[in-house]
This record gives C-alpha cells, structure tokens and sequence, in this order.
C-alpha cells in the first residue's frame, strides 16, 4: 500500500523517458518504513496512512538516481504535486505524517498560511488550523495531517501528536515551544517541540504568547507523563531577581511607585508581572535590605 505523507521504500517496476514508477514488492506485502502506528485524530482508520489509490507511483526523472534500474529499491516520500496528483520524491521533507517540527512562514495568503518543508510545493497552514495568526517570516510548530479532500496540510494544534513520557523529572530545567493559549489551563507547551507540558494558570507570569520559546521548571510529572512547568525558578531564588526588578522599576518612576502589600493582585500583575505573593516577598527583601520604606500610600526608595 503506498501511502500519503510517509517515507517509504518502494521498488523500481518501470523506467520511461519522463521518469521510473515505483511500487511494492511483488510479493505484494508492503515495504512501508514503520512509523509510529497513531497518527491523532484527524488521519484514517486504524491509525494509518490512508492508500493514494495507486498500485504505483511516478518518481519524476529530475528525481532518479543515476544509475537506478529496474529492480532497485528506493526511499522515497509520498505528496501530491501542483495538479493534485500523487507523486514521490527523494528528497524527504522536514515533516512527515504524525511528526512535529519548526517551519518557516513563507507566505500568508487568503486561504491561509504557506509554509516552508524542503519541497518545492509548499505546505499550507488553513486559517482554521491556527492557533494564532502567523506573519511571514516566522518559524510555527506544526504537525502534518491529511485533510479531509486528501491533501496535506499543517496544523498548529499539535496536542494529539506529542508524545506523553518524557525523559523529565521534577526540579529539571526543559525548553520548548508555546502552541496554544488557554484561558481555563494556561500555556500549552511542547518540550523539545516533542514531549506534552502545560504552564498553568497560577504560574503565567510575564507576557507569554503562541510561538514563544520558553525556558522552564518541570513542577509536576503526571501519571500519564505530562509535564507542569513553571518559568520561574524555586521562591528562594526567584526573590533576588524579583526584588531586583521592583527596585530598577522604582528608580525608573524617580523613587516612589503607588503600590503596597494591600494592593489588589490583578493590578500588581499588570505592573509587574508577578504574582501578589511573589511582590510581598521582594518588597518585603528591599525594606530589609533598608533600600525602600513602605506607607499606605506605596513605596519610596531610600536615597
């Protein structure tokens, strides 16, 4: 079965002047490369790639090794060409079906964004499949799918694709890449663009967006495998960086900001991105230090 949207090693049946067509071996079992055995919610049954309909598939001549001959088996990845027709190549993409990788936006057009992969037709982003509108230039987490007109196409919710165990263990420091934002969990996180995290809502801090590369504490290791993180390092070393950034802020408003240990948390997080208890403890470091004095009326630094 030859299928769409995966590496596979097919044989040479015939060679023409326009190119070789290449099929299984004729014992008829499948010489398919095995790859993961789900591919999320959106591919056929049976977690499969879906058959391109054919027995046999062109490999255009440009693409031939030299020296290929009837017989020889070859590599090859599986996509439709311009005219919406199956068709192979050796040269293998940046993604294949179910993976995830970084690609580039090489475009933003009506129907959607087109993306960068390593083949000469790029790979569409549909409107509907992001999580965020994307600008030419930039580099989107995605995952390969087929849709439902048979095509390929990419797609920012990549939750379904990532692997749950990870190699983590708490107080471990991950990196990765934030693909979806929510108001009830918080950020979505895919660690090393492979393995599921969440950065909840309790710990978002500072201005995080769909696209951000982030740095990150692993809080919590699920039973499933899932990861919490946290962007912000444990409270006894999180204090000085944090007092630090009250204090640039107060010298920056000439010595006195109108804020206190009474105000409201909500307005806290919008001056300083952090969390009201986190800016008790630094400004509680800074009047200890003997660098601020606190009233009612906000606090004043000491000249």
């Amino acid at each position: 079965m030859i299928k769409l949207g995966e590496v596979q090693t097919l044989k040479v049946l015939k060679t023409t002047d326009f190119g070789i067509y290449l099929g299984e071996e004729d014992s008829g079992g499948s010489t398919a490369r095995p790859g993961k055995t789900s591919y999320g919610r959106r591919t056929a049954s049976l977690g499969q790639a879906p058959n391109t309909g054919n027995n046999t598939i062109l490999l255009p001549k440009n693409q031939v090794p030299e020296g290929t001959k009837t017989g020889d088996t070859l590599e090859v990845f599986v996509y439709k060409d311009s005219e919406d027709r199956p068709i192979a190549t050796t040269t293998i993409p940046e993604l294949t079906l179910g993976k995830t990788a970084l690609l580039k936006v090489k475009e933003v057009t009506p129907i959607g964004a087109f993306l960068e992969w390593g083949l000469a037709k790029d790979l569409l982003l549909p409107f509907k499949e992001q999580t965020a509108r994307v600008h030419t230039g930039e580099e989107v987490l995605v995952s390969l799918y087929i849709d439902k007109s048979q095509r390929l196409c990419a797609t920012m919710k990549v939750y379904d694709y990532l692997d749950y165990k990870s190699p983590y263990h708490k107080n471990d420091q991950v990196a990765g890449t934030v693909y979806e934002i929510s108001d009830n969990f918080g950020a979505f996180v895919a660690v090393d663009n492979r393995y599921q995290a969440l950065i909840p809502v309790k710990e978002l801090y500072g201005s995080i967006k769909v696209g951000d590369r982030i740095k990150a504490r692993v809080t919590q290791v699920k039973e499933d495998g899932k990861l919490d993180l946290s962007v912000r390092e444990k409270s006894y070393l999180q204090l000085d960086s944090d007092a630090e950034i009250i204090f640039q802020i107060l010298k920056e408003a000439g010595g006195f900001l109108p804020y206190h240990d009474k105000t409201d948390s909500e307005i806290i997080n919008a001056q300083f991105k952090l969390s009201k208890n986190a800016f008790k403890r630094a400004i509680g470091r800074l009047m200890k230090e003997g660098r601020i004095t606190i009233t009612d009326t906000g606090i004043t630094e000491i000249k």
